[in-house]
């Protein structure tokens, strides 16, 4: 079978390059995912992210390997295998990130990149209450919805907030505004209380379409090639493996993990590496699976003197409760995230900007490792606030564990291998540490729970970090933007350098992690991605060479 595009996940970016590319009806595309339709109820449901957090029908859950400087853990991390990717089973926090994010992007070598080129994007794949109000930073006829969940946040998120204020933090009433700094409620990606996806927003309304095929639970072993040009992919089936040809370019969008693997497994990597995995040398390209990215999250649990989520979702009445609540108003905890409020601070007096995201949850509970987990509430009223440093600057690798597609790659975080990050892990515990002394959230709180007051030092707090951080899920970076392909995986345009009619688009292709939480940025690359890829075709180029060596094909 012939396609003009085949595209590999159908995740959160894939999932719009295939509504995109498929819209003017010129193109047949074609749409591969792993993992299987996302039709359960769960999916639709806010909350419901906890019913696929350990659960292998929905979920790779991948697992690190030992970190070296955090108590040689493995780290969780969880990756959507359906329909919607990680998108299908993240918490919705809906945060683009701050202007700088971007600049960086650009200021590395890639021109098209920096804020005010991307910002158009973001506006174009949302619909936001404030876009009618402040179009300069907001959409109004995306198919993403944004919600806030101001009118809804437990009543302790008001405390929250106004501990900020009496430290003297700024408050923002739109991370995604004017202002990125400061306290403030989070958006999230929901329509009608239930979550808006870039499955159910893009991909759904496209599948009637002739010219698009999905084809789910679908294992990609390989990007075939003539010479250094992508002519396909090699898929297994039933009854043997099946070649699909792609007339005009193959797309990745596997993620930040997956992506890279395919790549090495296509022959496309570190010769080196290649080589013992025995997989036939391709392309070199060293940066393959390199500059890898993610957030490292620690939490502090309280126990308060008042009533928290913990009192609603702790009992089988009040679960009946919020369950009924939901089912006939769409409203109420199962349509919001547990991470109600937050915000983005500095660490330090001298910072040039915000490097700490807060999180603020009006509950603390943990996640069973069951496939049929649920949010377990902690015996006591309570709550929980966690941080991660925004930008951190330890870089990890992912690689080949054999030459096998079934067998998961091999992720090394490395965290925790810099000072800055070192430093930023002690700031967010002060952070935490003074919070909890501002009248309005002292006069509410018992006592600490976790860690407790006998970890009072820097040596101690950073040695909890250490013991009791996880991912937070936001690996990315792995197939990294950049001019130079020495140092990177794909140009400006997101095309594999060296090679012709090869894209990568997905949070893979990020030169530096975003400040806050990455799904948001991933579905702006799709939009910006799927552009860029209209516009060559536009211009009759069907290889997907690089600037310099295009080609020109006569229609």
């Amino acid at each position: 079978m012939s396609y003009d595009y085949i595209i590999v996940g159908a995740g959160s970016a894939g999932c719009i390059l295939a509504n995109r590319l498929s819209e003017s009806g010129r193109h047949s595309v074609l749409l591969l995912e792993a993992g299987e339709r996302d039709a359960s109820f769960w999916f639709k449901v806010p909350v419901g992210f906890t019913k696929t957090y350990y659960n292998r029908r929905y979920n790779w859950m991948y697992y690190s390997e030992p970190e070296a400087q955090l108590a040689d853990r493995k780290l969780y991390c969880p990756r959507g295998k359906v329909v919607g990717g990680s998108g299908s089973i993240n918490a919705m926090v809906y945060v683009r990130g701050q202007r700088s994010d971007y600049d960086d992007w650009a200021n590395a070598g890639n021109p098209g990149w920096a804020y005010d080129d991307v910002l158009p994007y973001f506006r174009k794949l949302e619909t936001h209450a404030a876009g009618t109000t402040d179009p300069q930073h907001h959409g109004s006829t995306g198919p993403i919805h944004i919600t806030s969940m101001k009118a809804d946040v437990h009543p302790i998120v008001h405390e929250f907030l106004k501990g900020c204020g009496q430290l003297n933090l700024p408050r923002t009433d739109d991370f995604n505004g004017a202002r990125f700094e400061g306290a403030g409620i989070y958006d999230l990606n929901t329509k009608h209380g239930e979550r808006c996806s870039s499955s159910f927003a893009y991909l759904r309304p496209a599948l009637g379409r002739a010219n698009l095929t999905l084809r789910s639970g679908v294992l990609v072993r390989r990007v075939t090639f003539d010479g250094t040009r992508a002519t396909g992919v090699v898929v297994a089936g039933e009854h043997g493996d099946e070649t699909l040809v792609a007339a005009r370019e193959v797309i990745l969008a596997a993620g930040a993990v997956d992506t890279p693997k395919l790549l090495q497994l296509s022959g496309v990597g570190d010769p080196s590496l290649l080589a013992r995995r025995r997989v036939p040398l391709v392309h070199a390209l060293p940066a393959v699976g390199r500059n890898l990215q993610d957030h490292l999250c620690v939490s502090f649990y309280f126990k308060a003197n008042r009533p928290t989520l913990n009192d609603e979702m702790g009992t089988l009445i009040g679960k009946m409760k919020i369950g009924l609540r939901y089912l006939l108003t769409k409203r109420g905890p199962l349509a919001m995230s547990v991470n109600q409020a937050g915000g983005f601070f500095r660490g330090t007096d001298d910072a040039q900007e915000p490097n700490l995201q807060l999180y603020f949850n009006p509950l603390s509970y943990r996640i069973p490792k069951s496939d049929r987990a649920s949010i377990k509430p902690e015996p006591y009223s309570g709550f929980l606030i966690a941080f991660n440093p925004c930008r951190p600057t330890s870089r990890g690798t992912i690689e080949l564990a054999s030459n096998r597609a079934e067998d998961a790659a091999k992720i090394h975080i490395n965290a925790l291998t810099t000072q800055k990050d070192l430093d930023e892990a002690v700031q967010g515990s002060k952070v935490i540490r003074a919070l909890m002394r501002a009248p309005a959230l002292k006069s509410m709180t018992v006592e600490e729970i976790s860690p407790g007051p006998q970890v009072d030092s820097d040596e101690a707090m950073l040695q909890y970090f250490r013991e009791q951080s996880g991912s937070i899920y936001h690996l990315c970076g792995s197939c990294a933007m950049g001019p130079d392909a020495a140092t990177s995986v794909v140009d400006a345009s997101l095309r594999v350098h060296g090679l012709q009619a090869l894209r990568i688009v997905d949070a893979s292709v990020f030169p530096n992690i975003t400040s806050g939480n990455i799904n948001a940025p991933t579905m702006m690359v799709a939009e910006k991605g799927a552009d860029l890829i209209l516009a060559d075709a536009l211009h009759g180029d069907r290889t997907g060479t690089q600037a310099g060596e295009r080609e020109t094909v006569a229609h």
